[in-house]
């Protein structure tokens, strides 16, 4: 399988027999994704910056909102997650599983508040997790590394942080791998994993974004 990062929520996983598509954004997060083709998209928040479907090509299946699904041998699994208090911003927020040329990975969309006890369950276990780290209204670099200790995931890849083209106000990658105590390295044009690849320790991949 390979993972890209398009820029800020959007990733797109590109597995044997499906590609995935997450959080399509607009050119306004400072990101031109270009047009995509894509089987399943997923949806986090039902707002511009990761609904952008005007981005989206072929004939997509969009999964927005929480439950079970299956769509072309990909196993997805929505889970409505505790946000941020009232008047924070942050609005509703559907974190997905999804498993994937046997790899399990948790997108956790806008999450702006370390998750639930009720919900911890439901998102760890996976081998790969894609956390937002730069604050705003989603986690900073203290509850994502917080998170990524609840979640106990193989791989972390960070999202929705400063970049050259980010226009909105975030904070850098490396205050989050400052509070992982993890090396900064040069980020990489894609992950390309199978499950014969997994670290046994949590390790953080750094992607360059392509939007």
């Amino acid at each position: 399988m390979e993972i890209y990062w398009l820029g800020h929520g959007c990733f797109r996983l590109r597995g044997r027999d499906a590609t995935l598509l997450t959080d399509p954004c607009p050119p306004t997060t400072g990101y031109r994704i270009g047009r995509v083709v894509a089987d399943i998209v997923t949806v986090s928040q039902d707002h511009a910056e990761s609904n952008y479907r005007q981005a989206v090509t072929g004939e997509p299946k969009f999964v927005t909102g929480p439950g079970e699904y299956e769509i072309k041998g990909v196993l997805i699994s929505g889970v409505r997650t505790h946000h941020g208090p009232p008047g924070d911003g942050a609005g509703p927020n559907v974190a997905y599983v999804v498993e994937i040329d046997d790899i399990r990975i948790c997108h956790l969309g806008g999450l702006s508040q370390v998750p639930h006890a009720d919900d911890v369950g439901a998102l760890s276990g996976s081998d790969i997790l894609i956390v937002p780290v730069g604050g705003g209204h989603t986690l900073d670099a203290a509850k994502a590394a917080e998170t990524v200790s609840l979640l106990e995931p193989k791989i972390v890849l960070p999202m929705q942080h400063k970049t050259d083209a980010a226009t909105a106000d975030l904070e850098p990658v490396e205050k989050f791998l400052r509070e992982m105590g993890a090396e900064a390295k040069a980020p990489e044009q894609r992950l390309t994993i199978t499950r014969r690849d997994l670290p046994g320790d949590t390790t953080v991949v750094l992607l360059n974004c392509r939007g």
